[in-house]
């Protein structure tokens, strides 16, 4: 029942909420960005829903579009921005997904949508995440974020599912409130940043 009918009516009613109280922030922060960026201070994405939809993600630019003198697009972490590694640590770069929350393509808890291309990469067990919405924020992030592997991050994903409550979101939400002053797992060993390749 809670994730069939009370865990949907929480999101839609946060979602606005969080989009109406995050807006001047985004907004302050989308000049500064423009500024910073000379274009567009927003970032839109395709990524994997609930039952493998594609939607468009938002979030708040954090990188430039540099490219190498042989016209190939320079690794991420040389196209990041001081604000933008500042937004990342915070995660403040996340707050335009509560446009997402509204709209009723993510949740507020859930495993973090990813790219599409990673689709036909997953196993059988892997597959099964796209079984609910995705979230802002995950049992993988408060566990370690980029300081696990794929396969961890999985596992912590399949686990959110299989035990899927109120007290389970309730202990994510506090948790990830606690994160932006703790930094750890933000950037860590290139191995568990990299992009996910599938299972050899």
């Amino acid at each position: 029942m809670y994730q069939s009918i009370f865990k949907p009516n929480i999101d839609y009613f946060l979602g606005w909420v969080g989009l109406i109280i995050c807006l001047p922030l985004v907004l302050f922060i989308s000049i500064i960005l423009a500024i910073d960026l000379r274009g567009n201070p927003f970032f839109v994405q395709d990524r994997v829903g609930k039952d493998g939809k594609v939607f468009k993600i938002f979030k708040l630019r954090t990188m430039k579009g540099h490219m190498h003198q042989s016209g190939v697009l320079l690794a991420d972490h040389e196209r990041l921005t001081f604000l933008g590694r500042w937004l990342r640590k915070t995660s403040l770069d996340e707050l335009p997904q509560f446009l997402n929350i509204a709209l009723g393509d993510m949740s507020l808890i859930g495993p973090r949508p990813l790219l599409v291309e990673y689709l036909p990469l997953y196993n059988e067990e892997e597959a099964k995440r796209h079984a609910v919405k995705p979230g802002i924020t995950g049992l993988a992030q408060v566990k370690g974020r980029n300081a696990i592997s794929w396969k961890e991050k999985f596992a912590y994903d399949l686990a959110y599912i299989s035990n899927m409550s109120f007290r389970q979101d309730f202990t994510i939400l506090v948790l990830s409130l606690c994160k932006p002053f703790d930094h750890r797992g933000v950037y860590s060993n290139k191995e568990h940043v990299a992009p996910f390749r599938g299972h050899d």
